[in-house]
């Protein structure tokens, strides 16, 4: 099994949420949270333009999921899983979080903090350093993305 392979369960969940968010008007991007045990503690859609907020990413509605399911706002021993390489806002919440590794499927060459645009996750200036992995079922979520802002420039 190749190191990213054992991601792609959790990612075709977060797909899922990025569907719901396409269903709804917002960018089709999908996030969760899952425990040591795989267990989805976590789980978010794009809702900033349903809920008009501008914080409403994927990524922070599942890391609030997960504190909320678990108690307590440290997020040690879960992994996020995100359709798209999130932004600086979102890197940060990872870190704060103390995720111990992020997990994402398309890079984003425009926005992205995970590796593309900045690395923030990876900032030696930072008390907490996630593990990344990179290009899980890329692909897929790429195609998802792209058919949205087609729709929108057609």
């Amino acid at each position: 099994m190749r190191p990213s392979q054992q991601w792609e369960p959790a990612m075709r969940i977060a797909l899922e949420q990025g569907r719901t968010a396409l269903a709804t008007g917002d960018v089709p991007i999908g996030a969760v949270v899952v425990d040591g045990d795989g267990d989805v503690v976590g789980a978010g859609r794009n809702v900033r333009e349903v809920d008009a907020d501008p914080t409403g990413h994927a990524e922070v509605v599942a890391l609030r999921e997960a504190a909320r399911h678990r108690g307590e706002w440290r997020l040690s021993g879960c992994t996020l899983v995100v359709t798209l390489e999130p932004c600086t806002m979102c890197a940060g919440a990872s870190v704060l979080a103390r995720v111990d590794r992020v997990v994402f499927a398309a890079h984003d060459e425009k926005a992205g903090a995970v590796g593309s645009l900045w690395d923030v996750v990876r900032d030696r200036r930072l008390n907490h350093r996630p593990e990344v992995v990179a290009g899980v079922l890329a692909e897929e979520s790429t195609a998802m993305l792209e058919e949205f802002f087609a729709s929108r420039r057609g």
